[in-house]
């Protein structure tokens, strides 16, 4: 007996031992999570080799170090020279196969271009800019072209842009049919072409709005070099130039009624004074209100009689037809109004000192009650205000007050205070709160522009948010100062257009007539301005760069 307490312990210790062992391994995992895959896939083995001379085989075994997939092969890869009979792309775990379905040149350098054809299985990283390269004689081209890639507007580098070629000889197939050769830009804008044989070439940059290869889309941004690129050795330092190219032909991209009644027009560009006169039904015309966004790219027509079952309209631009289109709409058709208002305020409700209040309607207004229309100051209604239509926008009601920079304020349009040309009224809006914001933050600044010595030229001159919005236009022809009063503290940029036509304004290429955009420059320095301080910033223009 005196040796049973001894060995129920050691009995129960066993026990205990073994469950902790249980579950201590049962505890044990792999790692979980841990940083996403954003390696795309290697090349570990080509049968036969990369870059392989007196090439005869009919087929070639691309091996990967991870599984892959094949995603729009026969958009995505080229081959150059192209082939009557397309080869067949297929893949298959970690091998993509290349059967070739036609006779192959003698002494002749291929260029397979797999463009983003080729990701993994797991994470779709997409091995970009990879070929393979091959000749059926014992030469391989091996010429090059690289460079650089830019936008226009913004003068910053662009990736993942398509650069590609034609020989001199096919460029008639630019706009018709996707280049056999071509790469992507890097991160940096950079590009690359290699393995390129002695010619003569047309370089393009295209950023595109449908992945076809092909510059078809008034959306997207194209670029160009003047002259052909004579191929004889490696070339470098490339500069293209994006810019999105005015339409060739106007033409309405989208016309409906919307959910309110009002006929939207989008056209492919923005139009230089434009107009709109309604044709069909008669007296309609002269009462429909128009207005345009900032681009004069989009119109919305209200027509105040909308009992017609289709209408006919004309559109111009400098006092020209140029198009006219024809919308068919219900007659009894019903629409649904309600008539709502924004404010000219900042994102932290604060009305710029000096400056009026504007109400924006959604739709035109056809006339306001100010009785139905109350302004507390300080939580107390005063009457010393008036309002007026603004006479440039239909939707516009300017509320003029002698405003104070430590009151509080709060607008409430109750019901029926605002009518619109349909006559619908609106329901009582939700009170709107704001102040004035103080002076002190506030700045002006000077810029000191001086002008290459060439006389004769124009430039225009832009004040530019940090985000690159543009603030304010200026054309000028000589040096000298442009000075913004009253502009928000905080960071800006100067860009400056070369203004060749002298219209005031940035005008866009044209691939078809050679013609270059204008050229911009964007000042680096980023200028930052404190509250209630006058700056001033000298900015010296450089002579025009020549384009190549």
């Amino acid at each position: 007996m005196l040796n049973a307490k001894p060995a129920i312990f050691y009995k129960n210790y066993f026990l205990i031992f073994i469950v902790l062992f249980i579950f201590g391994c049962a505890a044990q995992q792999p790692p979980q999570g841990g940083p996403r895959d954003q390696t795309p896939p290697k090349l570990v083995k080509a049968i036969p080799g990369n870059k392989t001379r007196n090439f005869n085989a009919k087929q070639i075994d691309l091996e990967f170090d991870e599984f892959i997939k094949l995603t729009n092969a026969y958009q995505e890869i080229s081959m150059s020279p192209a082939m009557e009979k397309q080869p067949e792309y297929s893949s298959n775990k970690r091998k993509l196969k290349v059967e070739f379905k036609d006779t192959l040149q003698k002494n002749t350098t291929y260029v397979i271009s797999f463009g983003k054809s080729i990701q993994d299985v797991n994470e779709s990283n997409i091995l970009k800019n990879f070929t393979y390269v091959f000749s059926t004689g014992n030469h391989i081209d091996s010429l090059s072209m690289t460079g650089t890639v830019t936008n226009t507007l913004t003068q910053e580098k662009e990736k993942d842009v398509l650069v590609f070629l034609f020989p001199v000889k096919q460029d008639t197939l630019f706009g018709k049919k996707k280049p056999a050769i071509f790469a992507l830009t890097d991160s940096s804008g950079n590009f690359a072409l290699n393995n390129l044989r002695e010619d003569d070439y047309r370089i393009y940059a295209l950023k595109e709005a449908s992945p076809n290869k092909i510059f078809d889309n008034d959306n997207e941004l194209i670029a160009f070099l003047k002259k052909p690129v004579h191929l004889r050795s490696d070339t470098s330092n490339i500069q293209l130039n994006l810019f999105r190219q005015d339409p060739d032909k106007f033409r309405v991209t989208e016309k409906r009624f919307d959910q309110d009644g009002k006929l939207q027009l989008i056209f492919n560009r923005g139009l230089i004074q434009p107009g709109i006169k309604v044709i069909y039904p008669a007296n309609v015309d002269d009462r429909k209100q128009v207005t345009y966004t900032p681009t004069n790219d989009t119109a919305s027509v209200y027509l105040r009689n909308m009992n017609f079952d289709s209408v006919r309209v004309a559109i111009y631009e400098k006092g020209k037809a140029i198009d006219t289109i024809y919308q068919l709409k219900r007659k009894n058709e019903s629409f649904t109004r309600v008539l709502t208002a924004s404010y000219n305020l900042g994102n932290d409700s604060k009305l710029k000192p000096g400056t009026d209040l504007k109400i924006t309607a959604n739709i035109p207004i056809e006339s306001f009650d100010q009785s139905l229309i109350t302004l507390n100051e300080d939580s107390v209604a005063t009457n010393d205000f008036t309002i007026q239509k603004d006479t440039g926008n239909y939707k516009v009601l300017n509320l003029k007050y002698r405003w104070r920079e430590q009151s509080r304020y709060e607008l409430i349009l109750n019901e029926g205070a605002l009518t619109d040309v349909y006559g619908d009224k609106n329901k009582r809006l939700p009170s709107k709160k704001f102040q004035i914001n103080k002076i002190e933050n506030y700045s002006q600044l000077t810029a000191k522009i001086t002008l290459p010595a060439d006389t004769g030229k124009a430039y225009v001159v832009e004040l530019l948010s940090e985000d690159k919005k543009k603030i304010q236009s200026n054309p000028i022809t000589k040096s000298g100062s442009i000075v913004y009063k009253g502009i928000l503290a905080a960071k800006y940029y100067i860009r400056v257009i070369y203004d060749d036509n002298k219209n005031g304004k940035w005008d866009s290429g044209n691939v078809k007539q050679r013609r270059q955009p204008e050229q911009i420059w964007l000042n680096e320095k980023l200028i930052t301005l404190r509250p209630n301080w006058e700056a001033e910033e000298p900015i010296t223009v450089p002579k025009e760069p020549i384009v190549p």
